[in-house]
């Protein structure tokens, strides 16, 4: 059995290149020890030629990728392939902030209001985040005004915006099917990809529910169309939590080698119900 691995785009990756690689070579490693042929490819433009290539290579052998790729490009040469995707393409593009916004209200995911007295979070809506300014919180409306106004002369006209809730922040990790949750306070080991985390100062470590949280999650992931994700939720005072960010294939640092686990572990499970 061969399987592909997409390495993500390095704009995709801000400050996480390292990391993004690290998850796949130790899934990979896994499944070259279950006796996987791993083929592993960039997404980048020399690796999208090579793509092409290596589907010639497999012929009719079964394939299954595994992929990080969000290039459009990517995608839509994904969607023509008769294979197991993981992720799915669609579940990709759900990720991009508007996008997921709609299903998030459509299905009652617990979410920020959009109007608060503690400030606003502005998002780029078209995409994931690619650089800080993605990303961008206003202390207050006349400041929200003229971030979106810096976000529209960068070309950037969908974006989202929610107000700031105060409580602890937690990152959290998932693979559907598994049983794999993991979640982890920033702010107690330090590792910050832009540094917004630390605008919810230290961790109280607030108690709450981490089986609701981890309900809400993977009703999320479902309803967006990914099997392996990630994301962030601000737990309040009284416990009560809301999910304020969401994406897809995380690179799961904190967590390295039992998210592989459970990866390698899913591959396995959807190559299985094939059969």
């Amino acid at each position: 059995m061969k399987v592909l691995m997409i390495q993500r785009a390095e704009r995709f990756s801000p400050n996480s290149v390292e990391k993004d690689q690290a998850i796949l070579e130790a899934v990979a490693e896994r499944l070259q020890q279950q006796g996987y042929l791993v083929e592993m490819v960039s997404e980048n433009t020399g690796g999208l030629f090579h793509l092409f290539e290596v589907r010639e290579t497999l012929g009719d052998c079964p394939l299954c990728v595994l992929t990080m790729g969000r290039l459009p490009e990517t995608l839509a040469w994904l969607e023509a392939q008769h294979v197991k995707v993981i992720n799915t393409p669609e579940g990709v593009r759900n990720c991009a902030r508007s996008r997921l916004q709609r299903i998030m209200e459509h299905i009652g995911t617990p979410i920020p209001p959009q109007e608060g007295p503690d400030g606003y979070w502005l998002k780029r809506g078209d995409a994931a985040a690619q650089s800080k300014g993605d990303v961008v919180f206003a202390a207050d409306g006349d400041r929200l005004h003229q971030a979106i106004a810096d976000m529209e002369r960068r070309g950037i006209r969908e974006y989202t915006v929610s107000a700031h809730v105060v409580g602890d922040l937690v990152k959290f990790y998932g693979v559907c099917g598994t049983g794999f949750f993991r979640y982890y306070y920033p702010t107690d080991d330090g590792q910050t990809k832009f540094d917004d985390e630390r605008r919810n100062g230290a961790a109280h470590h607030y108690p709450f529910d981490v089986c609701a949280l981890q309900s809400e999650c993977e009703r999320l992931a479902e309803a967006v169309g990914v099997d392996v994700y990630g994301g962030d939720a601000i737990i309040r005072a009284d416990g009560s939590f809301c999910l304020i960010d969401f994406n897809d294939w995380p690179s799961f640092s904190r967590c390295r080698e039992e998210a592989a686990e459970a990866i390698a572990s899913l591959l396995n499970g959807k190559l299985s119900n094939c059969k």
